[in-house]
């Protein structure tokens, strides 16, 4: 039978064994020193002037003096001498030194492995919970790069689950924004925490807003709303091609263009407005007490609609002359520079027509 037992080297008492109380004690005193084990210091190398009974140090890899040649032993000073003790792998000590607990892995005093992998759930500053299985308690939380970008991903199992984040006054929530229930991203509000509206979104599929805060239809003035560009007018479409469906506008606010027979300018609500400057006249014919121009007739740059007839005005293109119209219709009217006296000047009269395009 061994004199010395297997892991912590205690002597046993053998039979017939004198002083046995020798051998007893000297396993109660290796049993004080690895029970419940606390080091001064660790990779301690010098030894100290004046220590206490007691005292353990973890010896370093070069340690002097009276620990010479003990590298990676404890050291402990009892009855005025050191006495030294080699740890096994596995052994635990609290360093008094950095107030913290090491573990002894054959080669080095190192901080006790941690398991991350499949917590329960981790608590910061506070618990956690089922639900919350990682809460923390903090004026802020920090999370960031490791030498490039940082994404923070939130993951759902299926479209019709909600990956969100939710922004809550005194636990009550009252904004959230994220994929609720569809794979397209929402911002949504509440007063109450109950009754939700959900105020802007994004289809999927082509990235176009939708929602509360956005215009619902042409004719939508919500006050605060977001226009939306086939709805409201800018620089873009402000000139252009106007257009209408059953008399709603489609298109441009403003329409201008010009023909050989003149200029014309269309607006939105379907007002259309031609003018032009006829050809040069003169006004020697006779007819009654008034003498007259050859007749003319002019053919409106842009049709006016259908069933409508426009208003004319024009002027002779001097003074005491004016001008005549009849048999108006949707693209053109006769026309004749009419004058009170024999004018054979040659001059260009000017004429405007105001109507409907639509």
């Amino acid at each position: 039978m061994s004199q010395s037992s297997p892991r912590l080297n205690l002597p046993y008492l053998q039979p017939a064994q004198a002083q046995k109380h020798v051998t007893h004690n000297e396993a109660l005193r290796q049993l004080d020193l690895v029970v419940q084990l606390t080091v001064t210091s660790l990779n301690a190398t010098n030894p100290p002037a004046v220590p206490a009974q007691g005292e353990v140090h973890a010896l370093g890899a070069n340690p002097t003096g009276d620990w010479n040649g003990q590298a990676g032993m404890l050291a402990a000073w009892l009855d005025n001498a050191w006495h030294f003790v080699t740890p096994e792998d596995g052994w635990r000590a609290w360093d008094q030194t950095g107030g913290q607990l090491k573990v002894w892995d054959g080669t080095d005093w190192i901080d006790p492995p941690v398991t991350t992998q499949n917590l329960d759930g981790v608590g910061v500053a506070t618990g956690y919970d089922s639900t919350n299985r990682l809460s923390v308690r903090s004026p802020a939380t920090l999370l960031s790069h490791e030498g490039a970008g940082h994404q923070l991903k939130i993951n759902k199992a299926s479209a019709g689950d909600t990956a969100s984040l939710l922004f809550q006054s005194n636990w009550t929530g009252h904004a959230e924004m994220g994929l609720s229930g569809s794979t397209g991203f929402s911002i949504k509000v509440t007063a109450d925490g109950s009754n939700w509206t959900e105020a802007l979104s994004f289809d999927p599929a082509t990235g176009l807003p939708g929602g509360a805060a956005v215009q619902v239809s042409a004719d939508d003035t919500t006050v605060g709303r977001l226009m939306r560009a086939d709805y409201g007018y800018g620089p873009g479409n402000l000139l252009g091609a106007v257009s209408e469906n059953s008399g709603a506008p489609t298109g441009a606010v403003i329409e201008r263009g010009s023909t050989p027979d003149g200029e014309y300018v269309r607006f939105a609500d379907g007002t259309q407005i031609c003018s032009a400057t006829l050809g040069a006249v003169d006004c020697t014919t006779g007819a009654g007490v008034l003498f007259a121009s050859p007749a003319g007739t002019w053919n409106f740059p842009a049709s006016f609609a259908a069933g409508s007839t426009p208003a004319l005005s024009g002027h002779g293109g001097k003074l005491a002359r004016f001008l005549s119209f009849d048999a108006p219709s949707t693209t053109d009217v006769n026309w004749q520079v009419l004058s009170a006296s024999s004018d054979a000047a040659t001059v260009a009269p000017t004429v405007v027509a105001i109507g409907r395009w639509f």
